[in-house]
């Protein structure tokens, strides 16, 4: 079955959009263009003290009680250790992170990784053991964040070496209000 075309083909433009309900608008002026751009312009900036917060020195651990009693004096390496997590988080009740250490493929090259927070009410986040035995050492998960902060990683190899990598996250929305 053949369906015929109500507009043919050779018609204006115009004529086919009239003929569909659709309204025809005129090309922006460049008066509307300035416009816009300027309240990009001014919608960015406002987001720039916030970030600005967060242009802190990442080769310097934060003063964490917890972290200090972990490190109890060692030296730590800013090398090896990765960790992904996103800059700006929109709900800090579920932060993706992911966490690796460098040039660790033989078994029983990493004894734990910990997590540490700047701000959460448990400092201590989460500490992760692998087996002898492991020969991955990658974790993906999730962490509740209290607001803007920054979040140490350290891994422990199997020489006693600590690797560290700091990361600073601006939250918008924080969790961990109650404590947990």
């Amino acid at each position: 079955m053949k369906i015929s075309r109500l507009v043919p083909d050779n018609a204006q433009p115009m004529q086919r959009e009239a003929r569909h309900g659709l309204q025809h608008t005129a090309p922006a002026s460049p008066a509307r263009r300035v416009l816009l751009a300027g309240a990009g312009a001014f919608a960015a900036t406002q987001s720039l003290p916030a970030l600005a917060q967060l242009q802190t020195n990442l080769n310097e651990l934060p003063p964490l009680p917890a972290m200090e009693e972990f490190i109890a004096g060692r030296r730590v390496q800013f090398a090896r250790m990765l960790m992904e997590i996103p800059r700006v988080a929109d709900n800090g009740n579920s932060v993706p992170i992911k966490l690796g250490v460098l040039g660790a493929s033989k078994p029983g090259a990493v004894q734990s990784i910990h997590l540490f927070s700047e701000k959460n009410p448990v400092p201590r986040m989460a500490v992760f053991h692998f087996s002898p035995a492991a020969a991955r050492f990658d974790i993906e998960s999730r962490v509740r964040l209290a607001g803007t902060q920054r979040i140490v990683a350290i891994a422990t190899l199997a020489d006693g070496t600590l690797c560290v990598k700091v990361a600073e996250v601006l939250v918008a929305i924080a969790a961990c209000l109650d404590g947990s």
